[in-house]
């Protein structure tokens, strides 16, 4: 098993240091290799995501034509042409005040357009006024894409100031309103506000918040915040926070049964402390086990990292084990302009099971090839080498590993995958279970079919090189409900059922 984690983690760090590749909303919870089935499908999402509107296209268009009617060399000192249409202009040269009435239409040359029935401003001073309802539209390069209506809209288009009150719209990836919106040059502040990604007229869930601030490309900041699931509150928080850099959040209730737990539920709770200090806590309760809950405390800055850890985890195989507690440091990044990245990772702590405890220490000297693109195919490399000693028999388990894994989407519908994987550490030579397969060889294999917007089908195999044998068969149905996904698995060797429901926050 803990091949197969190292592989969809090297997938994950190499899908965030690639734009316009993000984290997979949903990871297929397998053994069998499906990450990089997931892989692919978070980015078909995310391509759909990023596609331009029929009107965002036009601005574009009418921004490209603007430049290329230049009559002379930009002045770096005054603000970007701006040119106004409508059914009636009136301008008055001496004060610089302008009046435009009739399906008005402004659009300034960095892609930023601003629609109404009557405009006022003065072109000394670079103000516009929409007294009435106003469209606002902005798509500078670079920045956050920003689709609004509302009324009483105000905007200098020199300094990339303004406001705009009872607004609904879009801003990147979210569904937002607000009673009041200001506009800066590096933010957007809204107040008494609401954020979702879910487009629905009524969003299965969404947070409201007394002020929410967007800081494009960097993280979105919400104060006196409150979560919700359909009309449902399920979490306040005085301070909440949403990275707007790729990691994608959990924070919703996850609802699901399997074998070997019963029913559960678990969802998330952040606490961000600083700019660089979170404290988790995962909250997780199944109906043969009771509570399995852990928390966390990390330190992150830029590359490193270092988290102290406490309660239960379990691994895709449901195995469960108790760290009370431990810590894990980790230092990872791209090796000058090359497009290869290294890591070293060391934890240690106290592990329980069922059947012993011990003192737990890992470490690993990580190297991996970012995504290798040619003709639709993936081609995904990484090799490690761990070391893990346990204190309760005095072992030590090491050796060097290996994962190779080619994906391929074929077309919108079709995509599968291979891979040869090699872990010098399984659960013969090893103390605990926990994260670990039967044997050291491993080949996995599977495909994904998309039969329509709403529903794919998955499946994957996972074969024993070193004996030759089939182990696991996984088979999934991924459904999405409105705003909201349900995944049903089988796992046929083991005759085992395992459903979830989840929000979907993509």
């Amino acid at each position: 098993m803990r091949i197969v984690l190292k592989m969809i983690c090297g997938i994950m760090a190499a899908a965030v240091m690639m734009p316009g590749y993000a984290l997979a909303a949903y990871t297929s919870n397998s053994d069998t290799g499906l990450g990089a089935l997931d892989y692919i499908e978070n980015r078909h999402r995310e391509e759909r995501a990023n596609r331009l509107s029929e009107e965002q296209v036009k601005l574009v268009q009418d921004a490209a034509a603007m430049e290329e009617r230049l009559r002379y060399p930009l002045d770096p000192a005054q603000p970007l042409p701006v040119a106004f249409e409508g059914e009636d202009l009136t301008y008055d040269e001496r004060t610089g005040e302008f009046v435009a009435v009739g399906h008005v239409d402004i659009v300034q040359m960095d892609r930023r357009r601003f629609q109404g029935e009557k405009v006022t401003g003065n072109l000394k001073e670079h103000a516009i006024y929409i007294p009435d309802q106003a469209h606002v539209l902005q798509l500078p390069p670079r920045e956050q894409r920003v689709t609004l209506d509302g009324y009483r809209a105000v905007y200098n288009y020199a300094e990339k100031t303004g406001s705009l009150e009872d607004v609904k719209g879009k801003a990147g990836e979210y569904y937002i309103t607000g009673k009041r919106f200001e506009f800066y040059p590096d933010r957007i502040v809204i107040y008494d506000g609401t954020e979702t990604k879910c487009g629905a007229k009524n969003p299965d869930y969404h947070v409201s918040a007394e002020k929410i601030e967007f800081w494009p490309g960097k993280i979105m900041k919400m104060y006196h915040a409150k979560l919700w699931a359909g009309k449902m509150v399920v979490a306040t928080r005085k301070y909440y926070e949403s990275k707007l850099t790729g990691e994608r959040n959990n924070d919703y209730p996850r609802i699901g049964y399997n074998k070997d737990d019963g029913a559960y539920i678990e969802q998330d709770f952040k606490y961000p402390f600083t700019d660089h200090i979170t404290g988790t806590i995962h909250a997780h309760l199944n109906s043969k086990h009771g509570i399995r809950s852990n928390a966390d405390i990390l330190y992150a800055n830029r590359n490193f990292s270092a988290q102290a850890i406490y309660g239960y985890y379990n691994d895709h195989n449901n195995v469960w084990i108790q760290k009370e507690p431990g810590l894990i440091l980790n230092y990872g990044r791209h090796i000058g302009t090359l497009p290869v990245s290294y890591n070293l990772k060391y934890e240690i702590g106290h592990w329980r099971s069922q059947k012993t405890a011990s003192t737990h220490q890992y470490y690993e000297v990580g190297l991996w090839r970012d995504p290798i693109v040619f003709h639709r195919w993936n081609l995904f490399l990484h090799t490690s080498y761990t070391i893990t000693r346990e204190s309760a028999n005095d072992s030590e388990v090491r050796g060097m590993n290996y994962d190779v894994t080619l994906a391929r989407d074929f077309d919108p519908k079709w995509a599968g995958f291979a891979g040869y994987h090699y872990s010098k550490s399984n659960t013969t030579n090893s103390l605990f279970d926990y994260g670990l397969d039967a044997y050291s060889k491993k080949v996995d294999a599977g495909i994904s079919y998309r039969m329509d917007r709403l529903n794919r089908f998955v499946a994957g195999i996972e074969y024993d090189a070193g004996d030759k044998k089939l182990k696991d068969i996984d088979y999934y149905w991924f459904h999405d409900l409105h705003c909201s996904q349900l995944i049903m698995r089988y796992r046929a060797k083991r005759s085992q059922y395992e459903i979830q429901w989840q929000f979907t926050p993509w």
